[in-house]
């Protein structure tokens, strides 16, 4: 066997140690089913063998799960568009061995220490008994609706029969994770012990316990914890319950979640053998739908290769950060203080006002405040808070490798903060902005060596948001991108590539969602269809409180500036007029009260009245499925123009950044999945009847046209890429 190490001692108990070769974490390959086929025959025939350990040889952790590039490859073996029959027999290979293993005959126990999630947690819950160390790093459970899947290794079976059916759903339907004594106190695992001593405790159990090798739901009279079934009260109203706040959080997009709570209805009073399949059933049926594959190969599979370095240039060594100069200690300085420091950086945080510089540390140590007793400790906190430093001298800035600039959006005032620097540190230093819409070119003439200056665009708050969106000007050189990449590695953050553009590809894609909204708005479109529009659509929000939370007077100041600089190139839209009203009438946005929501103090917010008198109401209204396809469509040809026009060199940076960085839809994988799944013919027509209809902000590029024409898409291109 090539994943599991079968060992057998002199009280002949079997050790399973599972490792897989080639992977720093333990993950379900075919090279893994065929081998616990192997061991589970091997348990079950071998009279020398009493019971069984499974533990893991890999320090990162018991298991994961699925290995999804296998998974991937199942599924397109079973042809492009798979059915749910032609998927079944592959997916129920992995639920059919868990179930030969906890009948075996022989008691079976799982030490798990570290991670043990999806596939690995099912394992585990095949056993017979779980033991676990008791790091506080260690997590357990089943994320898999967080990709668009569910349990399919007889998980949503398992786990509601060990801890009750409303326990279970809670934990499944938002992938959350246990904690080792989290997972003690509701019975999914039987023991915590010291860490590093699982396989021990695990041993001590199997040996003491030779006749205990059923689980309690093959045992005649077991009955599910809190009751099951049509007739128990507490059942039906779980259940009852469970799907209207499943389809309104899913804004009925999501095909999983009901797919879980199906299998869970149908499966939870069956014996077993029938549960496993009922649920396979479900399970491939979501599998065979596109939602789940580009679910997975975007928030996974891509998100995974880019925070590896799929972008890093291949030939530049390792430079990593150790002290940080950071610029401007407002929201977003301070937030990137904070995450560096909490990645070991030394960090001077520098503004013109000392006052200004300690607010921004204050910042830091609030946020580290919230974090004591959830991996925080007293000690750390104050470990993190003393490698930054408040500073209104360029000249403490000296020792610095690495430079985040994140002052007013304001092209001079950065081109003065970023030559005084400059003195200090010497051109050789990268330099990294974090402006989030101002040319990366131009900010690097401000630098003497531009091949060293690249754009480093955070989002708001940076503790809390994933992405990092890096900015190639022009000149940035191989250096520059390493360096920054290597910084968004150390943070643990996930980054996107792009090359330059005002508004480079985030700002620039997300605004139209806004603009867009503004337009309906603007055309007496009542706002409360535009906004149930937009989280119907599986946006976080609607446009217009998204837009009030990024302020109204934000976006006007942004626009002015475009058309200054821009002069006659500057394309004007319909928002553009609609946004300036609203400033002209001091409705700015949230910051100030009132912006197309009114937001009185002590009260819960809500649209505004006067908008009704600002933009009187159309007599005919569109239906809802209209203002969606808007507001859909038209970021879909602001991010293909993106990819036409070179500020995207893949479409996956073009889904991750999507998804990552302002909210689009995650169930459709991103624009670039989307497009490529409703087919780019079908995105062509649309969008000629929204520009027959709307204007040509909804216009297709030529690029879309010819892949129409060609059959090609994002994922798959021809050979030659069509011009823009």
């Amino acid at each position: 066997m090539n994943t599991i190490n079968f060992d057998i001692d002199a009280d002949g108990i079997a050790t399973l140690t599972i490792d897989v070769p080639g992977q720093s974490m333990n993950v379900i390959g075919p090279d893994f089913l065929a081998d616990l086929d192997t061991a589970i025959a091997r348990i079950a025939s071998e009279e020398g063998v009493k019971g069984a350990v499974i533990a893991s040889g890999k320090d990162s952790g018991f298991m994961a799960g699925m290995d999804l590039k296998y998974f991937g490859s199942m599924l397109a073996s079973a042809g492009d568009r798979p059915s749910p029959a032609a998927i079944f027999d592959k997916l129920f290979v992995l639920n059919a061995l868990f179930r030969r293993l906890e009948t075996s005959g022989k008691p079976i126990a799982c030490a798990i220490e570290g991670t043990c999630v999806g596939g690995g947690f099912e394992l585990a819950l095949a056993c017979h008994r779980r033991f676990v160390g008791d790091s506080p790093k260690t997590q357990l459970g089943l994320p898999e609706i967080l990709i668009g899947l569910f349990p399919g290794g007889g998980g949503s079976q398992r786990l509601p029969r060990i801890m009750g059916v409303q326990a279970a759903l809670m934990y499944m339907l938002q992938g959350k994770l246990f904690r080792p004594a989290e997972a003690a106190m509701l019975k999914v695992v039987d023991g915590v012990v010291p860490q590093g001593t699982a396989v021990e405790a695990a041993k001590a159990w199997v040996k003491a316990n030779p006749t205990a090798g059923t689980q309690p739901w093959d045992v005649k009279g077991y009955k599910v914890p809190g009751g099951a079934g049509g007739f128990n009260p507490a059942f039906v109203q779980t259940m009852v319950g469970a799907l209207p706040m499943t389809l309104k959080q899913t804004q009925r997009n999501m095909n999983a979640p009901i797919a879980l709570l199906s299998a869970v209805y149908e499966g939870i009073t069956l014996p077993m053998d029938r549960a496993i399949q009922i649920e396979s059933k479900y399970f491939a049926r979501v599998a065979a739908d596109p939602q789940a594959s580009n679910m997975i190969r975007t928030l996974f599979v891509n998100k995974q290769a880019a925070e590896r370095g799929a972008r890093r240039p291949k030939d530049q060594p390792k430079a990593p950060t150790t002290k940080l100069a950071m610029l401007g200690a407002g929201m977003m300085g301070a937030g990137i203080a904070t995450v560096a420091a909490q990645a070991g950086m030394e960090v001077m945080l520098f503004d013109r006002d000392l006052a200004y510089a300690e607010k921004g540390k204050a910042h830091v140590e609030e946020v580290l405040k919230k974090r004591l007793g959830k991996g925080m400790t007293p000690e750390k906190l104050a470990a993190t808070l003393a490698r930054v430093t408040p500073t209104t001298d360029y000249a403490a800035l000296a020792g610095a490798d690495f430079v985040i600039e994140a002052v007013f959006e304001d092209v001079a005032i950065k081109a003065e903060v970023t030559r005084q620097v400059e003195a200090v540190l010497g051109a050789d230093t990268i330099f990294g902005s974090n402006t989030s819409t101002l040319p990366i070119t131009r900010l690097a003439q401000a630098w003497s060596k531009p091949e060293n200056f690249i754009g480093v665009h955070f989002f708001s708050p940076v503790e809390k948001m994933p992405l990092v969106e890096i900015i190639l000007g022009e000149q940035t050189g191989p250096a520059a991108i390493a360096k920054a990449l290597d910084f968004v590695s150390q943070i643990r953050k996930t980054p996107i590539v792009v090359h330059d553009s005002r508004g480079f590809y985030t700002s620039r894609s997300f605004g139209t969602y806004v603009q867009e909204g503004a337009e309906l708005v603007g055309e007496g479109v009542n706002p409360a269809l535009i906004e149930n529009a937009g989280k119907q659509l599986g946006m976080p929000t609607g446009p217009l409180a998204v837009s009030d939370e990024v302020s109204i007077e934000l976006g006007v100041k942004i626009m002015t500036a475009a058309q200054k600089e821009l002069g006659d190139a500057y394309v004007r839209q319909g928002s553009d007029d609609i946004m300036v009203k609203m400033v002209g009438a001091d409705r700015l946005g949230r910051k100030n009260g009132k912006g197309w929501y009114d937001y009185p103090e002590g009260g819960k917010k809500h649209l505004a009245p006067v908008l009704g008198e600002m933009f009187p109401r159309a007599a005919t209204q569109p239906d809802v499925e209209a203002v969606k396809e808007r507001l859909l469509y038209r970021q879909l040809i602001e991010c293909a123009r993106c990819f036409a026009e070179g500020v995207l060199e893949t479409p996956e940076d073009g889904d991750i950044g999507a998804i990552f960085g302002w909210g689009f839809a995650p169930y459709t994988g991103g624009p670039f999945s989307h497009m490529d799944t409703v087919g780019i013919a079908h995105v062509v027509a649309v969008l000629d009847r929204l520009a027959a209809a709307h204007g040509p902000r909804f216009a297709p590029t030529q690029q879309l046209r010819d892949m129409a024409a060609s059959g090609a898409t994002f994922y798959r291109p021809l050979p030659a890429k069509a011009a823009a």
